[in-house]
């Protein structure tokens, strides 16, 4: 399984990532372990927003890739209403390849 995931950072940006492992991917995040992307290196991640899963990496990946290019409107929107999945990315991804994780 494969995870795709928000991050809200502390100046109030969101990283987007892909991972098999989310709870530890979001940890290093967190705690700024030396595996941690550059991004959240240097902007502070504070929590995890949303999560999907995937059977498969390449969907996974895919998702990633879209989000990352949607507008901070867009994700702040996908984060109040992960259901806005389909209206803001059905045309890029196949919506029905990723199940919304809830947040903790």
């Amino acid at each position: 399984m494969y995870y795709t995931y928000m991050i809200r950072c502390k100046d109030n940006s969101i990283y987007t990532g892909m991972t098999s492992d989310l709870e530890r991917r979001v940890k290093e995040h967190i705690e700024k372990d030396k595996k941690c992307a550059k991004y959240t290196s240097t902007h502070t991640a504070t929590k995890l927003e949303r999560a999907w899963i995937s059977e498969d990496r390449i969907y996974a990946s895919k998702l990633e890739y879209w989000i990352k290019k949607l507008s901070k409107k867009e994700k702040e929107e996908l984060i109040k209403n992960p259901r806005k999945i389909n209206s803001l990315l059905k045309e890029k991804v196949e919506t029905n390849k990723y199940k919304l994780i809830k947040s903790k």
